[in-house]
């Protein structure tokens, strides 16, 4: 489990967020460090798993076709808040809402390795397994606390947020996970998973075929 050593300056910028390329975001938030905090304490984990959506061309988006709803609205906010939504009126996702005011783009964070508060997380969860926390979108946000009330919440505040780490992750690419409504874009290869991790991975099967690459990200 990864050790963190940290200081407010790890905190990620604004300017990080707010990076017009969502896919290369995706990219270089892998290896980096969720947090969480409120009266139960601070919960962490590092990022191994995320998912891109690009706005309003991208037809597995939430925002395609500039869809303006009560949900999208956050993600027409400039980078660096938060995008949770509820999922099959079951499960809340976390999204890091990216680009600038009115160009809606976000990246789903769908696994976390945990590392710090694990006992908490078990406690949310309910299992003792600490393979099976946070090894997908709805299973993470239960044990890092995240639902409706962090929607809309800045990345920069002290309720949720990302930390910047030492770690230099190589990771594999895929077509996203679930978005066969979206015709050719469901094609795209716009999830990234740590190869460390892909044996945990948040769902025991690809969809199609994989690319490895060498870019390592700080």
């Amino acid at each position: 489990m990864p050790m963190l050593i940290r200081t407010e300056m790890d905190k990620l910028p604004l300017d990080f967020y707010q990076n017009p390329d969502t896919v290369q975001l995706a990219k270089d938030l892998l290896g980096k460090a969720l947090f969480t905090k409120n009266e139960e304490g601070i919960t962490s984990g590092i990022i191994t798993e995320t998912e891109a959506y690009c706005g309003i061309a991208d037809k597995a988006c939430h925002a395609y076709g500039n869809r303006r709803t009560a949900r999208t609205e956050v993600m027409y906010k400039a980078g660096g808040v938060a995008y949770i939504y509820l999922c099959y009126g079951i499960h809340y996702l976390f999204n890091v809402v990216s680009n600038v005011v009115g160009d809606p783009h976000a990246v789903l964070i769908r696994e976390l390795e945990p590392s710090l508060g694990v006992d908490i997380m078990k406690i949310r969860r309910g299992i003792c397994d600490v393979n099976q926390l946070c090894n997908g979108p709805g299973k993470l946000t239960k044990a890092m606390g995240l639902g409706k009330k962090q929607n809309g919440l800045s990345l920069l505040g002290d309720q949720v947020w990302i930390e910047n780490t030492k770690l230099k992750p190589v990771f594999i690419s895929s077509a996203r996970i679930g978005v066969g409504y979206a015709g050719n874009d469901a094609l795209l290869q716009y999830r990234f998973f740590c190869k460390a991790a892909s044996s945990n991975v948040s769902i025991g099967q690809i969809e199609a075929p994989l690319k490895e690459s060498s870019e390592e990200r700080l």
